[in-house]
C-alpha cells in the first residue's frame, strides 16, 4: 500500500481493478452480464462503449432514441437537436459542471480527480508497457471468448 491510507498509487489501483476489487463491485461480471443480457434481449439491454459513442455521436445519439422508442423526427434532425444533445452532454461539459469541479464521493474521493481529457487511448500516457501488458491479459482471461472486447493499445 502507499504511505496515506487516503492515496493508492495507479500501479495499485490498476492491480485492484484487474482483481476485481473496486467501489462499485466486480467490474468484469458486471460487464459480462450486460453484454449477455444485450445479445439475449436487445430490446431491453442497450450496450454502448464510451470509444464507439464517442467516434459515432450522432449515430449513437439516434440509435439512444429508437432504443427509448423516441425517435427523433426529421424536423427535430434538420432543426440540430440531436447535435445540441451532443454539446449539451460532451465530456467537457460535464466536466465543467460545478457539482462535478468541487467537493468529495464519500469521505476521500476527489470529484475533479474523476475526469482527465476524455480523449479515446488517453489512458497509455499514464500506463507503463507492464501495465498494459497486464491489463491486455486480465481482459484476455476475464471476457475471452464472449464476444465482447475493448481496445487495450490506441
Amino acid at each position: 500500500m502507499s504511505d496515506s491510507l487516503n492515496e493508492v498509487t495507479i500501479e495499485e489501483a490498476l492491480e485492484n481493478y484487474c482483481k476485481g476489487i473496486i467501489g462499485f463491485g466486480p467490474i468484469w461480471e458486471h460487464m459480462l452480464g450486460y453484454w449477455k443480457e444485450s445479445i439475449a434481449t436487445p430490446n431491453k439491454v442497450l450496450f454502448l462503449k464510451y470509444e464507439e459513442l464517442k467516434e459515432k455521436a450522432n449515430f449513437y445519439v439516434k440509435r439512444l432514441a429508437e432504443f427509448l422508442d423516441c425517435p427523433f423526427t426529421e424536423e427535430e434532425e434538420s432543426d440540430g437537436v440531436i447535435e445540441n444533445i451532443i454539446n449539451l452532454c460532451s465530456f467537457e461539459k460535464m466536466k465543467n459542471l460545478e457539482v462535478n469541479k468541487s467537493g468529495t464521493i464519500g469521505k476521500n474521493l476527489v470529484k475533479k480527480y474523476l475526469f482527465r481529457k476524455g480523449e479515446i487511448g488517453d489512458w497509455v500516457n499514464y500506463f507503463t508497457p507492464a501495465m498494459i501488458d497486464k491489463l491486455s491479459k486480465t481482459m484476455e482471461e476475464k471476457l475471452g471468448g464472449s464476444g465482447l472486447s475493448f481496445k487495450t493499445c490506441p
